[in-house]
């Protein structure tokens, strides 16, 4: 495949209601949309998952970019690829860190190779499922009651799995009242980092709700003090911030740090990681699920593809674009039914992005070209 350009656009979608978590609350979603297009003109599409503040990890939408626009572009765009697994193991491969840059870039590849291959992009990755399993992500509400309310309505809507953001103050109190409203469902807790070891003993309490797992209590760079946790709890714990790459999953596993791991494509550089991450856990008897970002359709795709792996055995976050955006940048847009996703299987992602929708959400856009004469700025509209 050889690279003629490569279109960064900057972007924002307002969320129909706001996503609270233990360390930010988003009201809308900024990101960079990335389209690669060979030579005869056939485009690949991908998001990055960073967000505007360092909240999550250390990158940015800002960071991403300066990354994508100086150093990865560049790299693609003089270097003929015949695979996408290239990029992230050997071109990017001396560039230390800055995982979800690279796994934008990566992403949009992958979508132009499974094209280029006349595949779907799940089956481009091997996996094999026609319907993917999805559960639903419920961020901190203004009260418990609230609460119940988003559960009710989401379990009528059929969805297999139900997590809650949770963080000191509001987690044992919050969990009682809803397991005791939904004794069935299966439920879980996310603290994206909220916790230390001080809190074990709070934590061991949840221990008496039956919970699917408890994600990221500790530190987000954290893997020895999850080991100490993880022993103190029969709660299995997943880990989320703290897995950037397969060596940080072989480490977590070895000590013992958790039982379950999310994978989110951003986080651990792209999907070439992402599936070595699940052979991994495959081989050890370690069941994964995959995470999401508050992705736009683009986004949502690539998540759905990924999970068709055979070891993807427990409900994701993938839930409808209907839950978040009151216009997805895709079409037709992710729908759910009864709790499963079917997977498309045309060409590439399997969702056409809408360039009318698009365009009418990008604040700016550059275009960078073989030439390397310059980057040529197409929009400005801010």
């Amino acid at each position: 495949m050889k690279i003629s350009q490569v279109i960064l656009r900057h972007m924002k979608l307002d969320l129909l209601h706001p996503f609270t978590t233990s360390f930010a609350t988003e009201y809308d979603r900024e990101f960079i949309l990335v389209e690669v297009r060979s030579e005869d003109g056939t485009s690949g599409w991908a998001e990055s998952v960073a967000m505007p503040d360092p909240v999550y990890n250390e990158e940015t939408v800002k960071t991403n970019w300066h990354m994508l626009e100086d150093y990865l572009i560049p790299i693609l765009l003089h270097n003929d690829i015949q695979h996408p697994d290239e990029l992230t193991e050997q071109y990017f491969a001396f560039i230390k860190g800055n995982y979800m840059a690279k796994a934008a870039i990566e992403g949009a590849v992958w979508d132009l190779y499974a094209k280029k291959q006349n595949q779907p992009l799940s089956s481009a990755l091997g996996g094999t499922k026609k319907q993917i399993e999805v559960g639903v992500s419920i961020g901190i509400k203004d009260s418990v009651a609230e609460t119940l309310k988003t559960i009710e309505s989401r379990l009528s809507e059929g969805y297999k799995r139900f997590k809650l953001k949770i963080k000191p103050g509001w987690d044992i109190e919050l969990i009682e009242k809803v397991r005791s409203a939904f004794p069935d469902i299966p439920l879980m807790a996310d603290a994206n980092s909220a916790y230390t070891l001080n809190d074990v003993d709070r934590l061991r309490a949840l221990d008496d709700y039956q919970l699917m797992m408890i994600e990221q209590p500790l530190a987000y760079n954290d893997i020895i003090d999850h080991a100490d946790l993880q022993a103190e709890l029969k709660t299995p714990i997943c880990l989320d911030e703290s897995i950037h790459s397969l060596d940080d999953a072989r480490k977590a596993l070895k000590l013992g740090s958790c039982k379950i791991i999310n994978i989110k494509i951003g986080r651990v550089g792209g999907l070439t990681q992402a599936k070595k991450i699940h052979d991994l856990c495959q081989d050890q008897g370690i069941p994964v699920w995959c995470g999401g970002m508050l992705e736009s359709g683009v986004g949502r795709a690539h998540n759905i593809a990924i999970t068709t792996l055979p070891n993807f055995v427990l409900p994701g976050d993938t839930a409808a674009s209907s839950l978040y955006w009151a216009d997805d940048i895709i079409e037709p847009e992710v729908t759910v039914e009864n709790g499963w996703i079917s997977v498309p299987d045309s060409p590439g992602i399997g969702y056409q992005p809408s360039l009318e929708k698009i365009n009418k959400y990008t604040t700016y856009s550059r275009t960078y070209r073989t030439e390397r004469t310059a980057a040529q700025t197409e929009s400005c509209l801010i």
